[in-house]
């Protein structure tokens, strides 16, 4: 039990020193001296810095992807199998934004903590969003059956848009209140997830992508 408090104590002050101050200015030593533990119970329980970073954001993530697959689930079974394509994107990205936006999310530290980690690129983060991509396999997979004649490619397109408005969203929340002076609602969460939804369904659904090729450029003498 004193190992397990231990090792409690050293993810929670990491936990908060990374959020409060980012990842390139917090040191193990910050961590120890916040914990109130020795360096030796970091490299015991943790290995390194960089595994400690891992730990946090897969606990964090872990929890979001399971919110995520459930709300999928849910949505698939209300539709018979098969899920609206906007049910599919409120699936996708209501989690993330909701855990990190709002009033009742934004000062916590793990939605601070999961900010930082959006917005701070980090080796140990940047390989685990690399490696981790199971989950979003079966939203793929859903966004097929909801929408069985699209190309494969827009499906992976759709849905990486989707995450890249949720994500941009959560990172420069304070650009976009200024830019709009206020207009623009940040606190109105679920007002945000219903955007996000329908700019994604509006890119995949509308139609489908044609690519072409740039005109080539005519040299002067007609070559």
């Amino acid at each position: 039990m004193a190992s397990d408090h231990t090792r409690s104590a050293i993810l929670s002050a990491a936990e908060r020193l990374y959020a409060d101050r980012g990842f390139g200015d917090v040191t193990l030593r910050d961590i120890v001296a916040s914990a109130n533990v020795n360096l030796a119970a970091v490299n015991y329980h943790f290995g390194s810095k960089d595994e400690l970073i891992a730990e946090l954001f897969v606990t964090r993530s872990l929890a979001t992807n399971r919110e995520r697959l459930n709300e999928l689930k849910a949505a698939e079974e209300a539709g018979g199998g098969r899920a609206g394509i906007d049910a599919i994107f409120r699936a996708l990205v209501g989690p993330t934004l909701r855990g990190c936006l709002g009033p009742s999310s934004e000062g916590s530290t793990a939605a601070r903590f999961m900010i930082r980690a959006s917005i701070e690129s980090v080796p140990p983060i940047r390989r685990i969003k690399n490696r981790e991509v199971d989950h979003l396999r079966k939203f793929a997979a859903a966004m097929r059956r909801s929408l069985p004649g699209r190309a494969e490619a827009d499906i992976y397109w759709g849905l990486h848009f989707a995450l890249a408005m949720a994500h941009h969203t959560i990172r420069e929340r304070e650009r976009l209140t200024k830019l709009s002076e206020g207009l623009c609602d940040l606190d109105d969460v679920q007002g945000i997830v219903e955007r996000v939804v329908a700019v994604s369904v509006m890119a995949l659904a509308g139609g489908e992508t044609k690519s072409k090729a740039p005109a080539r450029l005519v040299a002067r003498d007609g070559r």
